[in-house]
């Protein structure tokens, strides 16, 4: 079975990432774009309007999708994720809903962190990570 799932790319005005830390399965304890399944009906953009309003407390402006990944799920299934680059419209981050945590991060932090499997090679692959080499 295929799950659509969305996830929002935000970046702030010094260049760093917004990411949550998984507070349930899957990826429980490990940090990711905000993001989650689409709700029946929901487009791309209102699911990314929500899912980061959920896990953040922020509202955001959708942009252009910046890539698509499949990633395995337990008993066979297939979460089929579309990002989305963001910006943040209004809000303080805070973490809310699955998530554990909510936190800025530039490059640095982001190789030490336990991140979801492949989000940094997909992120550098799409090229959407601003002056990171």
């Amino acid at each position: 079975m295929r799950v659509n799932c969305v996830g929002a790319i935000i970046f702030d005005a010094s260049g760093r990432l917004l990411l949550v830390q998984r507070g349930h399965p899957p990826g429980e304890g490990l940090w990711s774009v905000p993001g989650g399944r689409l709700e029946p009906g929901e487009s791309d953009e209102a699911g990314v309007r929500r899912e980061v309003l959920e896990e953040t407390g922020l509202r955001v402006e959708v942009g252009r999708l910046a890539g698509t990944v499949d990633r395995p799920g337990p008993g066979g299934v297939t979460y089929v994720i579309r990002d989305y680059l963001a910006t943040v419209t209004a809000g303080t981050p805070a973490a809310g809903d699955d998530a554990a945590d909510v936190g800025w991060f530039g490059r640095a932090e982001l190789e030490r962190l336990p991140l979801s499997e492949g989000l940094l090679a997909a992120l550098t692959e799409w090229d959407v990570l601003p002056g990171w080499p």
